[in-house]
């Protein structure tokens, strides 16, 4: 029983340092200094609990299987918990050939800041959209988009600052 709660400690151990070292490393590209070295403290002094918990039994595999697990669990559950905190603003870029005005109205409606921009695509005269926003409203965001032109062209990256410009509330259904 000692063991299994060995092997337990290390697979927990390696999932929270794994994981929170993904989130850290997001929170550091978006410039979220004192955080991320918090996250970076706790997340050191778990590793080495967990590492020297499988150093100190390197007879026994399963120890070694235990933190490899740990890891890849680590991984994937830092991945999820991003996507679910949704951090930070993303820039997403919108190209249409129906009906710009009306997707224009429409993102504007539901609360969305767009900025139409003309250029010159392959077949003539594109616009292209811009619409900053937190990365919690993309979902609505592409509601509007596919209900007024599923083939429409999408871009995403992200926005690491933002400065000035129009932001409105977005609107509660």
């Amino acid at each position: 029983m000692e063991m299994i709660i060995g092997y337990l400690l290390i697979f927990t151990a390696r999932l929270l340092d794994v994981g929170m070292a993904t989130i850290r490393m997001i929170l550091v590209v978006r410039g979220k200094r004192i955080v991320s070295a918090l996250i970076g403290f706790v997340e050191a002094i778990i590793y080495v609990v967990a590492i020297g918990k499988v150093l100190d039994g390197m007879d026994n595999p399963y120890n070694v299987l235990a933190y490899a697990s740990g890891f890849a669990a680590g991984n994937y559950v830092g991945v999820y918990l991003e996507e679910k905190m949704a951090l930070g603003s993303i820039i997403v870029q919108v190209i249409t050939e129906h009906k710009i005005t009306d997707l224009v109205e429409k993102l504007r409606d539901k609360g969305f800041g767009v900025t139409v921009i003309e250029g010159y695509g392959r077949n003539g005269i594109r616009h292209l959209l811009n619409v900053t926003l937190q990365r919690k409203n993309l979902s609505k965001l592409y509601n509007v988009i596919d209900e007024h032109d599923e083939k429409a062209f999408v871009t995403i990256t992200d926005a690491r600052a933002i400065r000035g410009g129009y932001f409105t509330r977005m609107k509660r259904k």
